[in-house]
């Protein structure tokens, strides 16, 4: 087993691909050197595959339009042909020019894909790269890299192994947090591989790996034991013999840049470094020029890729004219390209060269016949009925489930609608099945092609769910309140026995010849306290508002301090077991147990669930069937989940019967929840309205007037919604955002709708809970703490006014195809 990369060698739909193969489009275009298709998108993986295995060459290289496109074609690909046979070749999502450093795994992924195209017995089948990746050109050196291979066993040198990992870019840190990091305690080397699903911990016993197993980052915790590993490097461009001579060069050719020259003259890695490899690299190579003569290139929607090609060059050499004033570069000294020119890219590949339409772009170009599944929305039965149709027919289907779950919930379901079921392994046993297999894997959509006489479905075909591609979180847990992680050194801590002390940081010690990690707390005069790591759950972070006086290690004071504690918390409950008996005194209504549309409408939810997400909507859903009145204050940051569990309780009380009222502090919030809900709630009977001083006033007396009666099911709104005139026929559930926000009056007035109505808030930030006890009463509190899987943190830059910088931010974002919210402090600028 090995800590890199992740899937295993699953085949997949790998049978089946053959067969494709055999529609007369494809079939008719095998052998040419030159080729142009059209293939209708949701068919593009089952075409491509097809050709990857039935057209003789390797690897077939796909070009596409965007990042996006290209992760989206590269995780249906996996599950046609199993993880191990596609590799991806990621863009850098830096600008042109931008001293920042790309992603570490962007650049580790790089590096293994173009190791991989070395050597025979590693060449993927399929790379996967949109045209931004392939034009960019490639660091001196990374072509020769070779990757760090562990195995139990083996004789290693530990100064040796930093060093190589110091080669390699990789940052040497107290403990592991982030992949491209290393850290050493003693005997023990821990790394976070680039392409690594968890971090490698190697123990060493003398110059022998005794040990090599995974390890958490939320407790440093030891995990699953490893075989052997393999570890790519995290800078594509690396201070090699070549390009430090070529750097001492530019010190006196171009004085402009001698900071960055001299560093890198010096051997030194340093962010950004990347910026300045125009300047470093003589030849013009790219990825393109690493395939070999018996690979292929599709080129997906060509024209499109060469519109967008031209607008990335166009783009940077736009900035190279603004950056070159800013950095006194001579007029007449170009600054050099990070890519290769577009109509350069394909010149030095032997490879032949197809394209690959989403429809005929000229009469007669050849055309796979694929047609979609009929929605599941509504009773969800229309492709089921489809399945069974198409295998009387005669044809073979296949299904694809997100996971080995779903994959049994599947079979039940087809099988309770009279349809066989049969086993993985009957995909490679041809054709003459009258049954459907179940597999598993990451495919976005099925498609039937009638020409092959061949049906592959998707879950989300079934369920409506578009499926989003996500890296597995590792295994370890959840990090809770107290992980490693959240301590910082000389920050204050609260030990459970001991008290309050000052946090050192992790260090190593050896007792009765064995070493171990431990925390290091500090108490007052100085005593020291080690805590191993397997008490972790008996430390703390202290989150009081001022700096703590620290505690006397072994000292009285600690149990004085718990038992005052102790005596305020008494009194509180009594306080709170009063105003939980007025509350439990007050009848609601009992929601009942969740239907087929419920679990329908939350399987189509498009990202995987959080634990603490599921825990929150659990929990919810409880409050909801009990006859006492909900009120449950759901906090969690910003993209935690906090709306997807307001959609199934709203979805949940609307099924029972009761109209939902959503207020929210914003008109813009109210827009974007509108849309959100709408969205969620589209194939079902339901009618989502917004109400706010945008509404023209017939539209707003439209929508009272369908609460009055009944016709709005949720509503969504400001302030507006306390107005005297807003009245509800049967209101079940009142579901308020970041409550903080509102006034006093707008709080009294909240207050009249909580008499017999479930209550559900939800906030990033809580208001104290003294203010909060006096305005809206005890109520239940759910936090999520949880991020979404491979949730990108937050950049936040403070600094005066500039506006190339702004426009850097905007191009950067423009070049990755993202979202830009440009806030200004005056509307009239």
């Amino acid at each position: 087993m090995s800590a890199e990369g992740g899937g295993g060698g699953r085949p997949g739909l790998a049978p089946l691909a053959v067969e494709v193969a055999a529609a007369p489009a494809i079939s008719a275009c095998l052998g040419r050197r030159e080729a142009s298709l059209a293939v209708p998108e949701r068919a593009q993986p089952a075409a491509l595959a097809a050709l990857a295995r039935a057209s003789g060459r390797r690897p077939l290289v796909v070009c596409t339009v965007s990042e996006a496109v290209a992760e989206h074609l590269s995780a249906d690909l996996q599950s046609w042909l199993g993880a191990d046979a596609v590799a991806s070749l990621p863009a850098w999502e830096t600008l042109p020019f931008e001293q920042v450093s790309p992603a570490a795994v962007a650049m580790g992924t790089r590096l293994r894909t173009i190791w991989r195209m070395r050597r025979p017995e590693t060449t993927p089948s399929v790379v996967v790269a949109s045209v931004r990746a392939l034009m960019q050109r490639l660091a001196p050196g990374a072509e020769d890299f070779e990757p760090i291979r562990l195995s139990l066993g083996d004789r290693c040198d530990r100064d040796e192994l930093i060093e190589s990992l110091a080669a390699a870019g990789y940052r040497r840190g107290v403990q592991v947090e982030q992949r491209g990091e290393m850290a050493v305690r003693g005997s023990i080397v821990d790394v976070f591989g680039t392409t690594a699903a968890d971090p490698v911990r190697i123990d060493l016993w003398g110059d022998e790996i005794d040990r090599l197993c995974t390890f958490s980052i939320s407790g440093q915790r030891s995990g699953a034991p490893l075989a052997a590993t393999e570890i790519f490097g995290c800078r594509e461009l690396r201070p090699t013999e070549a390009v430090r001579r070529r750097a001492a060069e530019l010190v006196e050719e171009a004085p402009w840049g001698r900071r960055q020259w001299e560093l890198l003259a010096e051997g030194a890695f340093f962010d950004g470094m990347e910026a300045w490899l125009g300047w470093l690299s003589g030849e013009q190579r790219s990825f393109t020029d690493l395939i070999p003569a018996g690979g292929l290139v599709v080129l997906v929607e060509r024209d499109r890729l060469w519109a967008r090609a031209q607008d990335l060059l166009a783009e940077e050499a736009e900035l190279a004219r603004h950056l070159a004033a800013a950095w006194g570069v001579a007029r007449e000294e170009p600054l050099p390209s990070a890519h290769v020119a577009a109509g350069d890219l394909l010149a030095g590949c032997e490879a032949p060269v197809w394209n690959l339409n989403s429809s005929p772009s000229s009469p007669g170009e050849p055309l796979v016949e694929a047609v979609g599944w009929e929605s599941p929305l509504g009773t969800g039965e229309g492709p089921v009925r489809q399945v069974a149709s198409l295998l009387a027919e005669g044809y073979r289907v296949a299904v694809v489930a997100d996971g080995a779950g779903s994959a049994q919930r599947l079979s039940e379901r087809l099988k309770d609608h009279g349809v066989a079921v049969d086993a993985p392994s009957s995909l490679a046993a041809g054709a003459g099945s009258t049954a459907c297999s179940v597999t598993v894997g990451p495919l976005r959509a099925g498609c039937i092609l009638p020409e092959v006489r061949l049906a592959v479905l998707a879950e989300s075909d079934l369920t409506g769910r578009r499926r989003v591609h996500r890296r597995a979180r590792p295994a370890g847990g959840t990090p809770g309140r107290g992980a490693v992680e959240d301590l910082q050194v000389g920050g204050f801590v609260v030990h459970r026995t001991h008290g309050v002390a000052c946090y050192r940081g992790m260090v190593t010690r050896a007792m009765d010849g064995v070493e171990r990690d431990y925390l290091l707390l500090e108490y007052r005069g100085d005593a020291r306290l080690y805590v191993p790591t397997d008490q972790l759950d008996t430390v703390r972070q202290y989150t009081g508002g001022d700096a703590p006086t620290l505690s006397r290690l072994g000292g009285a004071d600690w149990q004085r301090t718990k038992s005052r504690v102790r005596a305020a918390v008494s009194e509180v409950a009594g306080e709170l077991v009063e105003l939980y008996r007025k509350r439990h005194a007050t009848t609601g209504h009992a929601f009942g147990p969740d239907g087929p549309w419920q679990a329908q409408m939350e399987a189509a939810f498009v990202y995987p669930e959080t634990p603490d997400q599921i825990s929150a909507i659990d929990q919810v859903k409880e409050d909801m069937e009990l006859p006492v009145p909900m009120d449950r204050l759901v906090c969690g940051d910003v993209g935690f989940g906090k709306t997807e569990v307001a959609v199934r309780a709203a979805f949940k009380a609307v099924a029972d019967g009761r109209q939902v009222a959503v207020l929210v502090p914003t008109t813009l919030l109210a827009h974007q929840h509108h849309q959100t809900f709408s969205e969620r709630y589209a194939g079902f009977p339901l009618r989502v309205e917004m109400l706010s001083r945008f509404l023209s006033p017939a539209a707003a007396r439209g929508v009272l007037d369908g609460l009055r009666s009944g016709d709005v099911d949720v509503v969504i709104g400001t302030h507006r919604l306390l107005s005297a005139d807003v009245e509800f026929a049967r209101l079940g559930l009142l579901i308020v955002d970041e409550e903080q926000r509102f006034g006093v009056t707008h709080k009294e007035a909240i207050k009249t709708l909580r008499h017999d109505v479930d209550v559900l808030t939800l906030t990033a930030t809580p208001i104290p809970r003294t203010l909060e006890m006096s305005l809206t009463g005890i109520r239940d509190m759910t936090v999520l703490q949880t991020p979404p899987a491979d949730r990108k943190p937050i950049g936040t830059y403070v600094g005066p006014y500039d506006e190339r910088a702004v426009i850097e931010a905007i191009r950067r974002e423009l070049l990755r195809d993202g979202q830009v919210f440009f806030v200004h402090n005056r509307v009239a600028d």
